[in-house]
C-alpha cells in the first residue's frame, strides 16, 4: 500500500511564492523618483554680488576665487562645476573704500588687497583674519598690486607713484614717480629683475628693482595704456590701450614700439596671457576676445558680459577656466581649455565683416548661447524682408514699364 501524500509543505511553498510575487510586484509599481543627481557643468555657475566687482584672483593650489568690490568688501569663494556648489567661505569689510586689486601669495596662505583708501591689507586665507595692515601706504589712492616673490611686492597708485615693499622690513625700499598719470598694470620678468609698468599717461615704464633704479619711459602712445604682458618667451612686451590698440615692444627696445594693431574694439581695458602667443582682452563692449600676437590677429570670442565694461580677467591654476568681472555685478567663468591648442595660420587673413568665431559654448554664437536662435530668426526675417522688398521693386518696375 502506497504511503499517503504530504500536502502541508506544498501549501507553505505556494504561500511563500505568493508573498514573494506580491513583494516583487509592489517594488515594480513603486515609481517614486529618488533624489536627482546634481548636474555637472562645463564651467562653474556665475557668482552674483551686491556691488560691482573690480578685481578677481584664483588661488594657486585650490578651487578658490577671491573678489574685491567697489564698496571695499573682499569675498573668498570655493567654486565647483557641480551645479549650485559655489560657496562663500568668508568676507572682509576692512577697507573703507573700493578694493581695486587682490592677489594670493605663491603658497596660497595669504591674500593681499589694495584699496582706494590708500591702504594695503594682508589676510589669512583660511579664516579671513587681518594679518597686517599698512595704512596710508601711498599719498594717492592705490590702483595696482604685483607680488614679486615671498618677500617683495609692488604697488602703483593714481598719481603714477611706484613703490616696492619688503615684508621682512615692513617698509618700501623703492619709491619712484616717473609717470604723470595712474599706474594701470605691472609685470615682472622671469628673473625678477625688470619691472614694467603701464600708465594712463600713455607710456610704459621700465624699472630695475635689483639695482633700485628707474631705467626709461617709452614714447607716448595714443590713449591710456591699460594693461601689459610679457610674450614670446620674454622677447616681446604687449600693451593694451584705451583706444583698442595693442602696442608691441621688443625686449631691450622699450623706447619705441616695434609693431601695433587694432582689434576693432572700442577699448582694451584688461589683458591676460593665456599662452606665450595668445592673450585674452576685456573691453568696454563687454566682449572677451582671444588675440594672437605675431601673427597679429583676433582669433575669436571666449565670452561676454553684454554691454557691460569688463574690469579684470583671471586664469585658474590649471588653465582650464577663465574668470571675468564686469559692471553687471557678476563674476563669470569660461572654458579656456582649448585656447592653448589653437594654431593660427600665418598666411590666412580673416574676412572683413565676418562674425568672430565662438571659442567656448557660452560665447556669442556658441552651442550654449541663449541668443543664437534669436540671431538666426532675425537673420531669416531680414532675408524675408529683403526678398519682399525685391519683389515690390520688381512689381513697381513692371508697372512703370507699362
Amino acid at each position: 500500500m502506497a504511503a499517503p501524500m504530504e500536502t502541508a509543505p506544498l501549501s507553505k511553498d505556494l504561500d511563500t511564492n505568493h508573498e514573494e510575487g506580491e513583494q516583487l510586484e509592489s517594488e515594480e509599481l513603486d515609481d517614486t523618483p529618488g533624489p536627482a543627481e546634481p548636474r555637472v557643468r562645463d564651467t562653474p555657475m556665475d557668482m552674483s554680488f551686491e556691488a560691482g566687482v573690480n578685481t578677481i584672483a584664483f588661488h594657486p593650489s585650490r578651487d578658490i576665487l577671491a573678489a574685491g568690490d567697489v564698496d571695499g568688501d573682499v569675498f573668498v569663494y570655493s567654486y565647483s562645476c557641480v551645479e549650485y556648489e559655489n560657496k562663500e567661505l568668508w568676507s572682509s569689510g576692512h577697507h573703507l573704500k573700493s578694493c581695486r586689486d587682490v592677489a594670493f601669495s605663491s603658497d596660497g596662505q595669504q591674500l593681499f588687497t589694495v584699496s582706494k583708501d590708500k591702504s594695503i591689507h594682508i589676510l589669512n586665507v583660511e579664516e579671513g583674519k587681518l594679518v597686517k595692515r599698512i595704512t596710508k601706504a601711498h599719498e594717492s589712492a592705490l590702483n595696482r598690486l604685483l607680488l614679486i616673490d615671498e618677500n617683495l611686492f609692488a604697488t602703483g597708485d593714481d598719481s603714477g607713484m611706484l613703490k616696492v615693499w619688503d615684508l621682512r622690513r615692513g617698509t618700501a625700499f623703492m619709491e619712484m614717480k616717473n609717470h604723470e598719470e595712474y599706474i594701470s598694470d605691472m609685470v615682472i620678468d622671469q628673473n625678477k629683475k625688470m619691472l614694467l609698468t603701464a600708465s594712463g599717461d600713455g607710456t610704459m615704464g621700465v624699472f630695475n628693482i635689483k639695482r633700485r633704479k628707474f631705467e626709461l619711459l617709452s614714447e607716448y602712445q595714443n590713449g591710456d595704456l591699460t594693461s601689459i604682458s610679457i610674450m614670446k618667451r620674454g622677447r616681446k612686451v604687449a600693451c593694451g590701450s584705451s583706444e583698442g590698440t595693442i602696442y608691441l615692444f621688443n625686449w631691450n627696445g622699450f623706447g619705441a614700439t616695434s609693431d601695433r594693431f587694432a582689434i576693432k574694439a572700442e577699448s582694451i581695458d584688461c589683458m591676460l596671457p593665456i599662452t606665450d602667443s595668445i592673450v585674452c582682452t576685456g573691453s568696454m563692449d563687454g566682449i572677451i576676445r582671444a588675440v594672437s600676437i605675431l601673427p597679429n590677429r583676433v582669433i575669436g570670442t571666449v565670452g561676454q558680459h553684454p554691454g557691460e565694461p569688463i574690469e579684470q580677467l583671471a586664469k585658474s591654476r590649471d588653465g582650464r577656466f577663465l574668470a571675468s568681472c564686469a559692471h553687471d555685478q557678476k563674476v563669470k567663468f569660461w572654458d579656456a581649455s582649448n585656447i592653448g591648442s589653437i594654431v593660427v595660420d600665418v598666411y590666412r587673413k580673416r574676412k572683413k565683416n565676418r562674425q568672430l568665431t565662438a571659442l567656448s559654448k557660452k560665447a556669442f554664437g556658441g552651442a550654449d548661447d541663449f541668443f543664437a536662435d534669436l540671431k538666426e530668426d532675425r537673420e531669416e526675417s531680414k532675408e524675408k524682408e529683403v526678398e519682399q522688398e525685391d519683389e515690390e521693386d520688381s512689381d513697381s518696375d513692371d508697372s512703370d514699364s507699362d
